[in-house]
């Protein structure tokens, strides 16, 4: 049994040793000069390989034994290395670094990994006047040659990635993002760089969110934070350990796909997703560095070569094949190789000896390197074909001349397995190309369709209030299909919320609110929460917008002027004779004619004035007499009988009633005429020619603001309307003689319902009907982008001429002016009829005698005693009476 063990045991240290074991690299030669490398090991936070880590390291053993195998040598000898390690942690690379140069000859520095790091790192080999050449710190602070004049990067700076990322939106129409980033030098630099150039792009950085390297969390409710934003995309900017972390947390809080699309700064290890994730992970982004190769550009194959060769003959274990070496590896052999070849030139014409000495301390800070002070302008000026492209630097700045290439990567779904798939390359800063023809991208939810950015209504229930007001809103009754009577909501707004709904996809929950609600209320019913949306003839004001937030111009407004329409539209040349209507012409006619006749038919053989002209002359001046005695004016002849003298009493109070009748209606519709002529709009209100107390103003509207504020100059003197209706009530009793309303509604009402109604003069003080919604609504973007489609694909203007420019009202229909009506007068007819009954009467009385005999005979007594002696004397008379007629 402890020969069992033992055995045991000896097998777990012997795997344990194998597992540390990197490799057979050999040892680095008691060499004169030393190059140190300073690797960073990953925390083993998310179970992520050190893949990065040990490939770096690798290729820097690559490039030091390659120099050896190009016989490369400094001051004849070859050069030496270390390789400290160090976990991301600043002061422990300082005490690394610091402990290996005080015991060892070094000369330059490759590294350190992080940026947290070289910002202790660049200076500490400032005060000590050697050359730091890092190859994956890219904070833009370490770009300043002043501040850090020993320090170069083979790798881009962040201010390359930012301008890339800027590249990016304008190439998918981006317009505002979120950003998450690590709290150090790295993150803060990345997201600071992103920020300015997004910035100066047009693009707005809407929320910032901080990973706290600490905690390993994200500072702030993430869930929250993300589906409140108005924009759905987010930049990750941060290793690929805290990113790994980030991107977890994102899915549990599901805020990844498919609402969301991601781009993060480096490659996370798909391997540590759980598969239930998948579907959510597709469509994320990453974009970084790359070499020149993936992008066309010129790069030392050969040397590459070399180098693989090197690390596949010490350590084949850690190869993981030419195409998936990564890029940081790269950046670290080109810089082990700046240096190499820098040292080499320095002391390519002495010994190393002579080249180079050190001051003998054990105290890092205060060892010193003499006689390579112009190594920092070889490397300034030293240009060579390196293994990521040309590496160059300059003076100027830390940073490398040129090589510069950026690529993004798709995640994408691969026979149940995730990877990712290169699909845009970028040269030098310069616009995005796809890295190959073959490779598209797929978007969150497996979609080909580039999203928008912004907050997606697509399945969420909208509680949306729609004002009662025609035509934006109107109720209507339908008999539905069992016969039962329905109501439907019909008009500009149903409409719209139609088109809006099949173009984003939300699902319209409509209330509808009545048309005397005040206005000015509604902003809080939004910001109450009451109601998502308030849909209607709603004026964009600055008061309004205090409360709630306006969508773009749902309908372009302005304010028109309503009063009654005008009596006659033009100057009519026969407008004397419109004054009374047509019957009551053709009555007069006709009373006329008949007055004629009866004055023909009593005088024309009594009347010495007639009786001894023609028959067509007695004709013509009978007709003369009615019409001369019917205007008022008289005749030149009298009447010479009772009954005539009974017609002309008849005659002269029609010719009164009439002749003032149309003095009176005729002098009305010219003053009126003239006085609406003369109203010409807006600006005879204001210069006063309209009494404020007969203009109507509906309360708690935007057409009450304009009024105190344009007008009135604060005064309530105006009359006060309840709503529209209350408005063309008023105007049509009277009350009022104008009133203001918005020209949509003031178009409609004219054109189909108030046809007496009329527009005076152009429209004024233009604004815009919007949408209220909560102020920083999330979706905001999405319904103001799709408005506009809307407004180019000219949906509004098929909406204005379905509701708007309609005319129900007829020509005749609107010819309203002043007339006298014949049933106004019918009693005075009834009186001319009388008149000339009683005119007949007489007539019939004095001309046949024998009715005056029957009547004689009915006054007699029978037994031929006369009962009533007073009337004895008239009867001599009789005979003279009787032949009256024929004398």
């Amino acid at each position: 049994m402890r020969l069992l063990s033992r055995s045991q045991w000896l097998c777990f240290y012997f795997l344990l040793l194998r597992q540390n074991v990197r490799g057979l690299w050999p040892p680095s030669n008691s060499s004169a000069v030393q190059l140190l490398g300073i690797a960073q090991r990953k925390l083993n936070i998310t179970h992520t390989s050190s893949s990065s880590f040990d490939q770096a390291r690798a290729l820097f053993y690559s490039a030091m034994l390659l120099a050896q195998q190009y016989s490369i040598t400094v001051g004849g000898e070859y050069l030496g290395w270390n390789v400290v390690e160090t976990t991301g942690d600043p002061i422990i690379a300082l005490r690394a670094t610091c402990e290996t140069i005080s015991t060892s000859n070094i000369v330059g520095i490759v590294g350190p990994a992080a940026s947290r790091e070289a910002h202790v790192i660049a200076p500490f080999g400032e005060s000590i006047k050697i050359p730091t050449i890092s190859y994956s710190a890219t904070d833009p602070e370490l770009s300043d040659r002043t501040a850090n004049p020993t320090f170069y990067r083979t790798v881009p700076s962040d201010n390359d990635a930012a301008a890339t990322i800027a590249n990016l939106f304008l190439e998918f129409n981006w317009t505002m993002c979120i950003i998450i980033y690590q709290n150090d030098a790295f993150g803060t630099g990345g997201a600071k760089a992103i920020s300015d150039v997004l910035v100066d792009s047009n693009v707005t950085v809407t929320e910032t969110m901080i990973f706290d390297l600490n905690t390993l969390s994200i500072r702030g409710d993430l869930k929250s934070t993300l589906t409140s934003s108005l924009t759905r995309i987010v930049i990750v900017w941060a290793d690929t350990s805290f990113a790994t972390l980030i991107l977890q947390s994102a899915l549990k809080a599901d805020v990844v796909g498919p609402l969301f699309t991601w781009i993060l700064a480096s490659d996370v290890q798909l391997s540590e997703f759980n598969g239930i994730w998948y579907d959510r992970l597709i469509g994320v982004l990453t974009i970084g560095p790359v070499v020149g190769n993936l992008a066309n550009a010129p790069m030392n194959q050969t040397l590459l070569n070399d180098a693989y060769s090197i690390w596949q003959k010490y350590e084949p274990e850690s190869f993981p094949g030419a195409a998936n070496v990564d890029y940081y590896a790269l950046f670290a052999f080109d810089a082990t190789w700046t240096l190499i070849q820098s040292f080499a030139q320095l002391c390519s014409n002495s010994s190393v000896s002579s080249c180079i000495k050190f001051t003998n301390t054990s105290f890092c800070f205060d060892r010193r390197v003499s006689n390579i002070h112009s190594i920092f302008d070889i490397i300034n000026t030293n240009t060579f074909l390196g293994v990521t492209g040309p590496v160059q630097f300059s003076a100027n700045t830390t940073d490398r001349v040129n090589g510069t290439y950026y690529i993004v990567k798709n995640v994408q779904r691969v026979s149940n397995t995730l990877k990712y798939v290169p699909v845009l390359i970028s040269t030098s800063s310069a616009a995005w190309t796809p890295q190959a023809q073959t490779n598209v991208i797929i978007w969150p939810g497996h979609s080909l369709a580039v999203p928008t950015g912004y907050a997606s209504l697509q399945g969420v229930t909208l509680h949306i209030a729609v004002i009662i007001t025609a035509p934006f809103a109107m109720m209507r009754e339908y008999i539905g299909q069992h016969g039962s009577i329905q109501t439907k909501i019909i008009g500009y707004i149903p409409d719209l919320i139609e088109h809006l709904q099949q173009q984003m996809g939300f699902i319209p929950n409509i209330t509808m609110l009545p048309e005397n609600i005040t206005y000015n209320s509604l902003p809080d019913q939004v910001a109450n929460n009451v109601y998502d949306l308030v849909m209607g003839d709603v004026t964009i004001l600055s008061s309004r917008r205090t409360k709630a937030a306006f969508s773009d111009s749902i309908f372009d407004n302005s304010l028109r002027v309503l009063a009654r329409r005008k009596t006659e539209t033009d100057v009519h040349r026969f407008g004397f004779l419109r004054t009374f209507e047509l019957s009551l012409w053709m009555v007069i006619f006709a009373c006329l004619i008949w007055s004629a006749c009866l004055f023909f038919l009593y005088e024309g053989n009594a009347n010495p004035d007639l009786r001894e002209k023609s028959l067509l002359s007695r004709i013509g001046m009978s007709i003369w007499y009615g019409f001369g005695t019917l205007i008022g004016y008289g005749v030149d002849f009298r009447t010479s009988s009772a009954a005539g003298r009974v017609l002309t009493i008849g005659i002269y109070m029609t010719s009164l009633v009439l002749i003032s009748a149309y003095q009176a209606y005729f002098t009305a519709s010219v003053t009126i005429s003239i006085a609406q002529s003369s109203f010409s709009g807006i600006d005879d209100i204001k210069n006063g020619k309209v009494p404020y107390n007969r203009i109507g103003i509906i309360s708690g509207s935007s057409l009450e603001d304009y009024f105190l504020r344009e007008i009135s100059d604060g005064s309530r003197t105006y009359y006060v309307l309840k709503d529209k209706q209350d408005m063309f009530d008023k105007l049509l009793s009277g009350i009022i003689d104008v009133s203001i309303m918005d020209t949509g509604y003031a178009e409609f009402a004219t054109g189909s319902i108030y046809c007496n109604l009329t527009i005076v003069g152009s429209g004024f003080d233009q604004s815009q009907f919007g949408i209220i919604y909560p102020m920083k609504w999330p979706y905001e973007q999405a319904l103001d982008v799709s408005i506009l489609s809307l407004r180019e694909k000219g949906v509004f203007n098929d909406l204005k001429s379905k509701w708007f420019q309609i005319n129900n009202c007829t020509s005749s229909s609107t010819d309203i002016s002043l007339k006298l009506s014949l049933e106004a007068l019918t009693g005075l007819f009834i009186a001319f009829a009388i008149f000339s009954a009683l005119s007949m009467m007489m007539f019939l009385w004095v001309k046949y005698r024998p009715l005056r005999r029957c009547v004689r005979r009915c006054r007699r007594p029978r037994n031929g005693i006369v009962r009533n002696p007073v009337y004895r004397p008239y009867a001599q008379h009789l005979p003279y009476i009787a032949g009256y007629q024929h004398v």
